[in-house]
């Protein structure tokens, strides 16, 4: 199984430059192919591999920042007529491009960006502008969640995102939230389901720092339409997690009249790479019909002897009067990249609309 920093490999850049060579005769490709397999290539990570050919690239563009990004645009025009690159991640080195050499430009830069984000998303490439630029740039964002184009929209949302994964840090967005707001409330309704799963995605994020923002918004959403609805349970997914009382009770998941009746462990001791066994029974002892929202929660051993907690969902649904529901479920120990596993004693505990059972251990080998 290749790595996905292989997606920087010979094939890709032979067909980048024969590409290059279509724009220009006088492309020196064997040149390029040099540039590009320096020693230590092959150890470079995704990233690494990315940002090493955003600088040789650079080499074969004008030296005037605006004259290079209207042959970037040549470039994304020639791919598209070739129906190749649309949205492969391979081609993220042209957003990384325009951060790395038009950060003092600020109105070529703004211009690339809507363009280019329609090829390959933008989305990382914007928050150096949102740091430097702050107000000024969280306006254009806005403007671009009224964009026609939907790839512009979800950067709108998907770029200034408090928390987006694997991008720099915005520290003033996660202090001060209600910048995003705006454009959230323009994207709420948006018909691609791209968009609003940022939307989700962003209020998710918010919802860390400052979870009254999102409650409150998740009040006045609610009920406007089934894909606002969808946002904000998706946007609210780690507060449910977390069993925070108001969001309990805004999807009705406050009732006490449950009783788990049997909770085991049936594999004591587990093997790292197999699975954990365990059964529940549960029972809704109301008299009327309510809704019951089943999770678990795995208490992960760390390196350092403390504990990571992790919680799973089991199922939300309607419980009928007296209704009794047996569940069996395994929890993979397989070997992960996101998470590394350590033996010695874990703990497993049942969670029913947020409250949470007692633990029991079993033992990791």
């Amino acid at each position: 199984m290749s790595l996905l920093k292989d997606i920087y490999s010979v094939p890709f850049y032979n067909k980048l430059a024969d590409t290059l060579i279509q724009l220009n005769p006088e492309f020196n490709k064997k040149r390029f192919i040099e540039l590009i397999n320096v020693e230590g290539f092959t150890a470079m990570e995704l990233k690494q591999r990315m940002h090493h050919t955003t600088l040789v690239i650079h080499q074969f563009l004008p030296s005037g920042y605006p004259e290079a990004i209207q042959h970037l645009s040549s470039l994304i025009h020639q791919l598209k007529k070739q129906q190749t690159g649309e949205q492969l991640l391979a081609y993220i080195f042209l957003p990384d491009y325009i951060e790395t050499y038009g950060l003092e430009d600020y109105e070529t830069s703004i211009q690339a960006i809507e363009s280019v984000t329609q090829f390959i998303s933008c989305e990382f490439a914007v928050r150096p502008f949102l740091a430097k630029y702050g107000q000024q740039m969280m306006q254009q964002m806005e403007k671009w969640s009224l964009h026609e184009n939907h790839h512009v929209r979800r950067l709108a949302s998907e770029g200034s995102r408090s928390r987006l994964p694997w991008a720099m840090a915005v520290p003033g967005l996660k202090k001060d939230p209600f910048m995003i707001l705006p454009i959230l409330e323009n994207l709420k309704n948006d018909p691609s389901e791209y968009v609003r799963r940022s939307v989700a995605n962003s209020l998710n994020d918010i919802s860390k720092d400052h979870p009254e923002i999102v409650i409150a918004i998740a009040g006045r959403w609610k009920g406007l339409s089934k894909e606002t609805d969808a946002i904000i349970k998706h946007g609210c997914r780690g507060l449910l997690k977390q069993g925070h009382t108001k969001i309990l009770a805004h999807y009705g998941l406050e009732s006490t009249a449950i009783e788990l009746l049997d909770f085991e462990i049936l594999t004591a001791a587990v093997a790292i790479g197999e699975s954990l066994e365990f059964t529940i029974s549960v029972k809704n002892i109301a008299t009327v019909q309510q809704k019951i929202r089943l999770e678990y929660a795995v208490y992960y051993k760390r390196l350092n002897g403390q504990v990571s907690k992790k919680v799973f969902k089991i199922s939300e649904r309607e419980f009928q009067p007296a209704e009794i529901a047996v569940i069996n479920r395994k929890q993979s120990f397989k070997i992960i990249t996101t998470r590394k596993f350590y033996p010695g004693a874990h703990q497993l505990a049942i969670i029913l609309n947020g409250r949470e059972s007692e633990l029991k251990d079993f033992e990791l080998k």
